[in-house]
């Protein structure tokens, strides 16, 4: 069965965003981050999205900007076979994308149990909180900035009860990111 990991930017408060959605100016990105993105990008098999993250990535990723600015992860981004998952979405233009309205815990599922690479959700709070409650999560791999905001988006705002984490993997980066590897663990109650 493929891992299915989350992966996310967050600040040292637990945001994903800040106040504004897609508020990202915040991201703390560097040579070196961008040598962990091609690794992991090469290590993914799919890429999974909510409605939300999908039009924000597919407008960056095939745009020129992005191809001119970061070629070596948008040709990667644009290549990877993804899928959005959305109720209200009528179509999925982005390169390689697969539509998914209904279902999500049975697809996600099926995902897992076909061959190839590990599959990542990328941002999607909403979602990842409907897979965290269905026991699909594999792996959470968020990469702490060295920021405050005291305001914004929390990435765990929708997930239901407590998520307790084993700690897999903690890496520093000189940037003073931290990348922080849990593996859930299931919750005894009662």
């Amino acid at each position: 069965m493929r891992n299915l990991y989350v992966f996310n930017m967050i600040t040292v408060d637990g945001f994903f965003e800040g106040a504004q959605k897609w508020d990202l100016g915040w991201h703390n990105v560097d040579a070196e981050f961008n040598d962990f993105a091609i690794a992991q990008l090469d290590a993914t098999g799919m890429l999974l999205f909510g409605r939300v993250t999908y039009a924000g990535m597919a407008g960056y990723w095939a745009s020129p900007d992005a191809i001119k600015d970061d070629a070596q992860v948008a040709n990667r981004m644009n290549a990877i076979p993804k899928a959005v998952f959305s109720r209200t979405l009528e179509k999925a233009d982005w390169n390689n994308t697969r539509l998914i309205k209904t279902n999500i815990p049975e697809e996600i599922l099926k995902l897992k149990q076909a061959s190839g690479k590990e599959i990542a959700l990328f941002g999607s709070a909403n979602l990842m909180a409907t897979l965290a409650q269905h026991n699909l999560v594999d792996e959470y791999r968020l990469i702490v900035n060295p920021v405050v905001l005291g305001k914004g988006g929390p990435l765990f705002a929708g997930t239901l009860g407590p998520l307790k984490l084993k700690l897999l993997q903690a890496r520093p980066f000189e940037s003073g990111n931290v990348l922080l590897c849990y593996q859930p663990e299931q919750i005894k109650t009662g």
